[in-house]
């Protein structure tokens, strides 16, 4: 199945001179979401994950689908202020701006082994972001793993260390 065909430019969105990837028709078509959850797993391949993140909030979508298949738990790691316990705090510049994630203190055990998923990987702040979380924590980012590579913007320099996949790339 061509997961590409799924997924749509929406121009200068979410400002002006950014050409946004949409996912919503991926996700609203059963076979293409099911296709999609098999060839990220397939990145993944026989590695051990005892914990997946998802970065809020299409990270949300992906990621719990994929811990259920990998037998590892779900954590969310969210923007600030929604988490309701002791968390870390993590800031990062985006394309086009700056933001924060955050983590519950508790969300990962030392020597966990994490897979880091998100929809797409742009500048790669985010991403970044997630893995000094998960280290600060005590856990292992044992691959980082992406619906989308927006290869342009030089995302992966950023996880130099990190084994990184992307399904699609642009």
């Amino acid at each position: 199945m061509d997961i590409k065909s799924y997924i749509r430019d929406i121009p200068d969105f979410p400002k002006q001179g950014i050409l946004f990837k949409d996912i919503t028709p991926l996700l609203s078509d059963a076979e293409a979401f099911k296709a999609s959850i098999a060839l990220l797993l397939e990145l993944i391949g026989d590695i051990k994950v005892d914990k997946v993140i998802g970065m809020e909030s299409r990270g949300f979508i992906f990621g719990p689908v994929l811990a259920e298949n990998l037998n590892a738990g779900f954590v969310p790691v969210r923007k600030p202020g929604k988490l309701p316990s002791s968390i870390y705090s993590e800031s990062f510049d985006l394309e086009y701006g700056t933001d924060s994630l955050e983590i519950h203190l508790d969300a990962i055990k030392k020597g966990d082994k994490v897979l880091i998923h998100d929809d797409v990987i742009a500048t790669g702040g985010t991403a970044s972001a997630a893995c000094n979380l998960v280290e600060r924590l005590g856990g292992e980012v044992v691959q980082m793993n992406f619906l989308i590579e927006l290869e342009f913007l030089h995302g992966r320099d950023k996880l130099k260390g990190y084994e990184t996949k992307s399904l699609l790339k642009y």
